[in-house]
């Protein structure tokens, strides 16, 4: 009888250590499970937002061939009435206008610059200051007289490194700065050129590298606000 009894114990004993073997590697296997499920759902995302990013890489970079593609062929009629900036500074013609300005007007324009060029493309002309360049072309164009354009530039965040000196600009982006031609010429043609003081303090920025033609205020904002008061008109090139 006693014989019986421990054989019993000895059976019950294994299957618990069998239950409790099989259950630890039904866990393990669970886990496992869980582990590559994840990683599965990871991978599919990467995947997906890989493929994304790609269609819309592809997307851009289409359309601005399309773009490059339109303007080579625009770009032979372009003219420019005031200052030459590039190619993004023309105007296109246009026949039989209908909606002319009035040319009697002052035309008080307040240009807020902040972009600054990719250092890919540090060797062109700063693109918010050739746009704000057609701009003034589009106005004299359209038959507006430069005479009655005032142009007020208020330059801030990391488009202060366009209206710095050679030597700056230089050191920095390792080619001589092409907007210094640009700055000259708005320049002569009555244009004021303002650099915020925050933003060259942030940028570490001092008036000495700035070019000779550019005052500072103490913030971009109050000259926003200030020449907005005055009747100025704010455009973001």
């Amino acid at each position: 009888m006693r014989k019986i009894v421990l054989f019993v114990l000895a059976c019950m004993l294994s299957l618990a250590g069998f239950s409790q073997t099989y259950n630890s590697d039904s866990s393990l296997r669970v886990l496992k499970l869980k582990k590559d499920s994840t990683f599965a759902a990871l991978k599919s995302q990467h995947d997906s937002t890989f493929r994304a990013a790609m269609h819309s890489d592809s997307v851009r970079v289409n359309k601005e061939f399309d773009d490059k593609e339109k303007w080579e062929k625009l770009k032979g009629v372009a003219i420019y009435p005031v200052i030459n900036a590039g190619d993004g500074s023309g105007v296109i013609p246009v026949k039989d206008q209908q909606e002319i300005p009035d040319p009697k007007l002052q035309y008080k324009l307040l240009f807020e610059v902040t972009n600054n060029n990719p250092d890919s493309v540090a060797k062109e002309i700063n693109f918010s200051l050739s746009n704000l360049v057609r701009i003034i072309n589009l106005h004299v164009a359209a038959g507006v007289p430069l005479k009655n354009i005032k142009p007020v530039i208020v330059v801030h965040a990391a488009a202060l490194n366009a209206i710095t000196n050679n030597a700056y600009y230089k050191e920095h982006f390792k080619v001589d700065n092409p907007n210094i031609k640009i700055v000259n010429e708005l320049s002569k043609i009555g244009a004021s050129f303002i650099a915020c003081g925050q933003a060259m303090n942030f940028f570490d920025i001092k008036k000495e590298a700035l070019l000779p033609e550019v005052k500072v205020s103490l913030t971009a904002q109050t000259v926003v606000t200030s020449y907005q008061l005055k009747g100025y008109v704010l455009i973001w090139p």
